[in-house]
């Protein structure tokens, strides 16, 4: 068996669907997950699918792929714009990471316009709601296949 892709999801987005629909959108994060489950299955992929809304969590998920992971997906909400402990945790993986945003972070507050993410991502896809999960495993795909 492959290893598996992480797909790993940051504070509120359990909230997916009830949330800020206008911004984020009425699918669940369950609709997202079960979308990327067959994408996943279609391209050959395995995925673990994660969901948290504490910043050690995610960390802790980020290790774990180290050993265990060929790419990381992350949305880590609110914490791309704080988390340097995501950010350093990202650093000690090897593999490829992409980032994702529900929304279009560029067209919002200035705050949600800096990604600590970024410095390491090897993509971001921002703008594209939860359409951007399945985009983010097309393109890891390539990545891990190269």
């Amino acid at each position: 068996m492959s290893k598996p892709i992480y797909i790993l999801n940051g504070p509120n987005l359990n909230l997916l669907g009830q949330r800020q629909p206008e911004i984020y959108g009425r699918e669940t994060l369950e609709d997202v997950a079960a979308a990327c489950a067959a994408l996943a299955m279609d391209l050959g992929l395995v995925i673990c699918f994660h969901q948290t809304n504490h910043e050690g969590q995610l960390v802790d998920w980020v290790q774990e792929a180290r050993g265990q992971g060929a790419g990381i997906i992350i949305n880590p909400a609110a914490y791309t714009h704080t988390s340097v402990a995501i950010l350093d945790a990202l650093h000690a993986f090897d593999g490829p990471v992409l980032e994702v945003h529900i929304s279009n972070v560029h067209k919002r507050e200035a705050f949600r316009q800096h990604s600590y993410v970024s410095l390491r991502a090897d993509g971001v896809i921002a703008g594209c709601g939860t359409e951007g999960y399945l985009l983010a495993l097309r393109r890891m795909k390539s990545l891990i296949a190269a």
